[in-house]
């Protein structure tokens, strides 16, 4: 394997981009292959059959990118497709379930943590039960919260819908007086204000992107597979749909011009 082969990372959308910022932050020179499937986003009310087959198709597409590491930037997948993928591919697969548990503990000085994801990350109780393995003694609330994705992919940033919804979705997990709540969906990051606000100031908001980046450099540099070299890496992203939005909020997020931005058709994805 090259060092300078790029890092795979995989959503269902535009929420993945929160980890790749996390990883590119302490990894700049990194080269980045990032596929979002765009044009059947959200996997959030699919069936676990049905995310996992996704999920094959995206690692499969990834891997005719020489990807040397395969970061499963959806808590959905992860939750649901994780075990799957580690039984077919031979090179590593992070995802974002145990980092993001780890976090939450690492934060909780209560041991009471929310965590709100897609009706899939709650229904599967991925967090609570990695949560109550490493800690039996903590408290998890969880909370599906559905329409924050689609908030999400359309820009509502900072609007007053969105907000509203927040305070719908939160004022639960509020009243059960959490000091930690788990973003367990890397779209929610990109509405981290408005989730702030409704949940208060008090509370501390974990996502998985930046322990899971922590975890990509270790394994990097434990396996001598850094990037070394002084320029900045390349940045290459693939869509199976490109909505008006995307590169748009994309750029937002990232800080930067995005200039490699790539429709893939599905057929690419499902005949194999």
């Amino acid at each position: 394997m090259d060092r300078t082969n790029p890092i795979g990372f995989f959503d269902s959308g535009i929420g993945g981009l929160t980890v790749v910022k996390s990883v590119t932050e302490i990894l700049p020179n990194e080269n980045i292959v990032y596929f979002g499937d765009t044009a059947r986003v959200p996997y959030g009310g699919k069936s676990n059959d049905t995310v996992v087959e996704y999920t094959i198709q995206a690692a499969n597409f990834l891997l005719r990118k020489n990807i040397k590491l395969l970061v499963v930037a959806c808590n959905t997948a992860s939750s649901v497709a994780l075990k799957e993928l580690k039984k077919f591919l031979t090179i590593p697969v992070i995802g974002m379930i145990e980092p993001g548990s780890k976090m939450a503990l690492q934060e909780t000085k209560k041991g009471i943590v929310g965590v709100i994801g897609t009706r899939s990350t709650i229904g599967n109780k991925a967090y609570s039960n990695e949560i109550k393995r490493l800690n039996p003694k903590t408290k998890v609330y969880e909370k599906a919260c559905p329409l924050f994705v689609p908030l999400a992919e359309e820009g509502w940033i900072n609007n007053k819908v969105t907000g509203l919804v927040a305070k719908e979705y939160l004022t639960e997990l509020k009243e059960k007086k959490i000091d930690t709540l788990v973003l367990a969906c890397t779209h929610y990051p990109i509405l981290n204000e408005v989730i702030q606000k409704a949940v208060g100031k008090n509370v501390k908001l974990v996502h998985s992107g930046i322990p899971a980046a922590r975890i990509v450099e270790e394994y990097l540099n434990g396996r001598g597979l850094r990037n070394i070299s002084n320029q900045l890496g390349k940045r290459e992203f693939y869509v199976s749909d490109v909505p008006s939005k995307f590169q748009e909020i994309a750029e937002i997020f990232l800080g930067k011009k995005i200039t490699h931005l790539h429709k893939v058709e599905l057929d690419e994805l499902t005949n194999e």
